[in-house]
């Protein structure tokens, strides 16, 4: 018998954080690499990973294919994330990418198959959730996918990158602006990369985007900058939040997913938002320094490397 169970539980499900998005059967590869070995990625796992260890309660939301290997199942079990809300697509394909990294650290991201899309009829009405985090990595979920969610979780975050991404034949990936902006009127938190941010917005500076997003309803922007750092925007102000300096840089796979998961699992506690990006910053810098996940450290770990986070922060009014 399969390890994994397909159906809904009887009763309320109730969580700390959901993520809604795809897994992935990532191949990453880098200068030094001559074959490339498939691992288990998507924002499903490092969300989720991070928020667990910070003793957040966690499911899912995804589809993945027949080809799913049986031990990432077993595995993300064994990591009591709950898979109740995952399904298996009969005659489909995980969402699988090619990573190529350079020797700067420049990624390129080539599509190698797609699963099926999320619809709003795989979210369960018993659904519960502090915060539902929204993560498509290949256009997977809709405006209605979203919308339906509102209906189930306290807070709403997302991360737009798949909505930005756009294939060629070959699969390659380019980003194009957020085409259905209606998306943005009806989340809490919005966290994306500097270039990611800047593309969304229609090509606009870092800070003009921010503003934009404030102005449409946005709580929290959350903009992350690899090795310098994060801007944080909230309550009219802007603060820059420094990365922590790992021991070792080994593979950045994941790192923006582990900050958010890490993030809202103190948010949801009523944390303020500062401190909860410091503590993202501490998981993030944690997790570059190991291949895939294995690199999330214990919370207390984590705090240590926090406080020293929190004692170098900048601040400076909104534009």
């Amino acid at each position: 018998m399969s390890a994994l169970k397909f159906l809904w539980s009887i009763g309320m499900l109730s969580f700390d954080l959901v993520t809604v998005g795809h897994f992935s059967i990532d191949f990453i590869r880098t200068k030094r690499d001559l074959i490339s070995k498939p691992s288990l990625g998507g924002p499903p796992t490092f969300v989720s990973l991070a928020a667990k260890r910070l003793k957040a309660k966690v499911s899912v939301i995804s589809n993945v294919g027949e080809d799913f290997p049986e031990d990432y199942v077993r595995w993300l079990m064994n990591e009591d994330i709950d898979l109740s809300m995952l399904r298996r697509i009969k005659g489909a394909s995980t969402t699988s990418y090619e990573l190529i990294y350079d020797e700067m650290g420049r990624r390129q991201l080539i599509l190698k198959s797609r699963a099926p899309p999320i619809t709003p009829s795989l979210i369960p009405e018993s659904l519960s959730a502090k915060v539902a985090h929204i993560s498509p990595i290949a256009g997977e979920v809709s405006y209605e996918v979203i919308d339906k969610l509102r209906e189930n979780a306290s807070l709403l975050s997302l991360d737009p990158q798949g909505l930005l991404r756009r294939f060629n034949e070959e699969g390659r990936v380019s980003l194009g602006k957020l085409e259905d902006q209606r998306v943005l009127r009806i989340i809490d938190i919005f966290k994306a990369s500097e270039e990611e941010i800047k593309i969304a917005m229609g090509n606009l500076k870092v800070d003009d985007a921010i503003g934009i997003l404030c102005k449409m309803g946005v709580d929290i922007v959350i903009v992350t900058r690899g090795g310098r750092g994060v801007t944080l925007s909230f309550n009219g102000r802007i603060y820059e939040v420094p990365a922590a300096k790992p021991r070792i840089v080994v593979d950045t796979t994941g790192a923006g997913d582990v900050f958010i998961g890490a993030f809202l699992a103190e948010y949801i506690r009523g944390k303020e938002p500062l401190w909860c990006s410091c503590v993202g910053s501490a998981s993030a810098s944690f997790v570059i320094e190991e291949p895939g996940p294995r690199g999330l450290r214990s919370s207390s770990e984590i705090y240590e490397r926090a406080e020293c986070i929190y004692e170098k922060v900048s601040t400076r009014k909104s534009a």
